[in-house]
């Protein structure tokens, strides 16, 4: 452990604030403490531990696992763990898709040429492809394309969560895409045997 931060306290904060936000029954399973020490280091900025981890702080995370294993829960709380210099927003991507039925093409532009800022994109792969005055878009895959220019252009970084596989996120979203997550995003997977907490 680094000497910097006591991990185990940490957990123990994060405990408290999980009990606070989502009631007394939130837990932290030992056996989810892999995951979340790379999600700890990552979040403080602990460059000696993400070294150790093999994460790249100049990246976002892709934090992929089954339903249920707490993947929206966890990055709420690194928002809160987050310092405020690095502080994001966490976007349900199926929100996104109502949004651009509602007001069509501009969203694509809201979340990625206007968007100055860290978004997490929630359960990437809820949405569906939709139309908007007949013509269908992917839009998730669009903003993601804008947002990988972000990247290179300004160093702005996004987050994921996702229960697709690698190949699943091309199957749906296009291998441009799969090919721009590899090279802006550490991947942080629980395994797909995951308990499904809920």
């Amino acid at each position: 452990m680094n000497e910097a931060y006591n991990y185990s306290e940490v957990i123990i904060w994060l405990e408290n604030k999980g009990k606070n936000r989502y009631g007394n029954h939130f837990k932290i399973l030992d056996t989810d403490y892999p995951i979340i020490f790379k999600l700890i280091a990552y979040f403080l900025k602990d460059e000696q531990m993400c070294l150790q981890y093999g994460i790249n702080l100049d990246r976002g995370i892709l934090l992929s696992g089954p339903v249920g294993c707490g993947k929206t829960s966890l990055m709420n709380l690194m928002k809160d763990l987050t310092p405020t210099a690095h502080k994001f927003l966490i976007k349900p991507s199926r929100d996104i898709s109502f949004e651009f039925i509602k007001d069509g093409y501009e969203i694509i532009h809201k979340y990625s040429k206007s968007a100055p800022k860290t978004i997490c994109f929630d359960d990437l792969g809820t949405e569906n492809n939709l139309k908007y005055f007949g013509n269908e878009c992917n839009v998730m895959a669009e903003i993601l394309l804008s947002r990988y220019d972000l990247f290179i252009t300004k160093k702005i970084m996004t987050h994921i969560t996702t229960n697709l596989s690698a190949s699943e996120i091309e199957a749906i979203y296009g291998n441009r895409v799969r090919s721009r997550l590899r090279s802006t995003l550490n991947l942080i997977a629980f395994d797909k045997d995951a308990k499904d907490k809920r």
